[in-house]
């Protein structure tokens, strides 16, 4: 008897053991077996040549060949990126459609006051991608400005008279403005433009004083030498940048403004698919081609789990959403 059930236990385990490898490769019980089997939508909410367009590229490129798949670039620009971040919301969850997005992920609910979609319910988070610092920088010509402590100093004794430009309301240079007026206690003027260009144009022209620019924009005229770096906005230094100090080192303690970039896919994308493709781009980013383009735009590669994005995201929504309403920041 004892021999009997002995033997109808092997039999049984050696079933279970050929039935588990079938489970394991059974789409139903893993959607990230099988996947992807076809190209993947990257949709970019901005126009091309911008870091998140370089970044979104840069990645899918080399995503592709771990894949076998091509990440398909798509550009939806409008709205603060609520355009792109709406057709996102509305696609099927089947994991080969993704968005790349900025801080606006977690700004644009208070500077637009109602959005067709919601940034936190509609999209499963799958990781931060990088930061790229925002630079406060002033005129070259400026030759009695070479500090912060300048930058204060001079607002201080014109209030209301000296100006920043930004490339428009609620963008992360006009943030990380409105968060240096607010923790200085000095009083500039905004002055919004409709992008980047137009705004360093100005700065150089001497129309405006000072502009929080993007790194990326900002370097070439910073190696020109018509703009001067007065600090990073980060809370560390940039590697692209060493030798230039954070606001906070530089007289502002507690300033950082990390404009950030991660990347979502709809809700209800099943979480093996999330964390495949998050591991597939964190693992991009230590390429070595990923690693010079990535420093040829200031860009800082971070690379999270979602969970860790999503509790950023909501750190950063609750944060802004509190400036934002105090500074009484709307769009154009």
């Amino acid at each position: 008897m004892q021999r009997r059930f002995a033997t109808q236990a092997l039999t049984i385990a050696a079933l279970l053991g050929c039935a588990l490898p079938a489970m394991a490769q059974n789409p139903s019980q893993n959607p990230a077996v099988g996947w992807p089997n076809k190209p993947i939508k990257w949709v970019v909410p901005f126009p091309p040549g911008g870091a998140m367009d370089a970044i979104a590229r840069t990645l899918g490129d080399v995503a592709s060949r771990k894949l076998g798949q091509p990440f398909v670039i798509e550009n939806k620009a409008g709205a603060g990126g609520n355009i792109g971040a709406d057709y996102v919301a509305k696609q099927p969850a089947d994991g080969y459609t993704l968005m790349i997005t900025s801080i606006g992920m977690a700004t644009n609910g208070a500077l637009y006051g109602k959005l067709s979609y919601d940034p936190i319910k509609d999209f499963e988070p799958v990781s931060l991608l990088a930061v790229v610092p925002n630079i406060l920088v002033a005129g070259s010509k400026q030759t009695d400005v070479k500090s912060v402590k300048d930058v204060i100093a001079k607002a201080r004794a014109n209030p209301g008279k000296l100006t920043y430009a930004s490339a428009g309301n609620g963008t992360s240079i006009h943030l990380a403005g409105a968060n240096f007026t607010a923790m200085t206690g000095v009083n500039m003027l905004h002055v919004p433009y409709r992008g980047s260009g137009p705004a360093i144009t100005d700065l150089l022209g001497g129309q405006v004083d000072f502009m929080f620019d993007s790194i990326t924009s900002a370097r070439p005229h910073l190696q020109s030498g018509k703009l001067r770096a007065l600090a990073i906005t980060t809370k560390t230094r940039s590697p692209s940048l060493p030798d230039v100090p954070t606001v906070a080192e530089a007289g502002v303690p507690g300033y950082e403004v990390s404009p950030w970039f991660a990347t979502f896919m709809p809700a209800g994308t099943p979480a093996p698919i999330v964390e495949k493709l998050g591991k597939t781009l964190n693992e991009a980013m230590k390429d070595p081609e990923v690693k010079k383009r990535f420093e040829s735009i200031g860009a800082e590669a971070m690379g999270t789990t979602p969970q860790q994005l999503r509790t950023h995201l909501k750190s950063e929504t609750d944060r802004w959403t509190q400036l934002i309403k105090q500074a009484n920041i709307k769009v154009d």
